[in-house]
């Protein structure tokens, strides 16, 4: 590659501090899409890092909208708005100047375009696994049996501990009143998800509020699955929507 443009490459590489505004748009399912518009905290032609009021997975896709300068778009260089699909590579929790839960968020771009089978499972979680040849990074599916123990806490996906929290369970109807309510206790917990017995006919996709009064916490959440142990009890498998489990006391 000749010096001048390898030069250009290190520099769309490169992160940049550019405060510029952007919406954040966040698939739970087929049916439910949240979005928030917030600033970068950096960026390159190839990832951003940013702040959101709510925990992001890692190994997620969003589809981010930024009037990006055209020196860093690798697309419709001249739409006003660049709109392109990134992976979540970490979330951090943090707290704001007046005390409230903030999460520092970044992301590798992917492209134009998410994976095709994205839309009819938009929970499905990805792994990098190359750059392609116009930069962007390669997806696969993420192996949700991974050993991810090297990685700092926030990152994990699979960093559960199996212990009883004692929980208030209520089922919430598509304009947020409560429908049904459970006392249970969960089989086991992590930042990002519980599974949690039940006696509760819930389908999958439903969204629960978990409430956890030690913790003096409630936790908007969806079930991702319902299963039925060796022990003959069934449980809901929770992912948390809007914030992460405090775990400070447990690891």
């Amino acid at each position: 590659m000749p010096t001048e443009v390898a030069e250009q490459e290190k520099r769309r590489i490169q992160r940049i501090s550019l405060p510029l505004p952007a919406r954040v748009e966040v698939k739970i399912d087929q049916q439910v899409t949240w979005n928030e518009v917030t600033r970068l905290a950096d960026v390159s032609a190839f990832g951003a890092g940013f702040s959101l009021n709510r925990p992001l997975k890692r190994g997620r896709l969003v589809l981010m909208t930024i009037p990006m300068p055209r020196q860093l778009r690798c697309f419709d260089y001249g739409d006003p708005q660049y709109r392109v699909w990134g992976l979540v590579w970490r979330c951090i929790p943090s707290r704001d100047a007046g005390g409230e839960m903030r999460y520092s968020i970044g992301v590798a771009f992917i492209g134009k375009n998410p994976p095709p089978k994205y839309v009819e499972n938009p929970s499905t979680l990805y792994d990098i696994s190359q750059r392609e040849g116009d930069g962007f990074w390669h997806l696969v599916q993420a192996d949700e049996n991974a050993d991810d123990k090297q990685l700092a806490k926030e990152e994990r996906r699979q960093t559960r501990f199996f212990i009883p929290e004692d929980v208030t369970l209520e089922v919430l109807t598509a304009d947020g009143r409560v429908q049904e309510t459970e006392i249970s206790v969960t089989e086991n917990i992590s930042l990002g998800g519980a599974a949690v017995f039940t006696s509760l006919k819930v389908d999958i996709g439903s969204f629960v509020r978990m409430t956890s009064n030690p913790h003096n916490i409630q936790i908007i959440s969806v079930v991702r699955r319902r299963r039925t142990g060796t022990d003959g009890i069934p449980r809901l498998h929770l992912e948390f929507v809007d914030r992460f489990f405090p775990l400070e006391g447990i690891e």
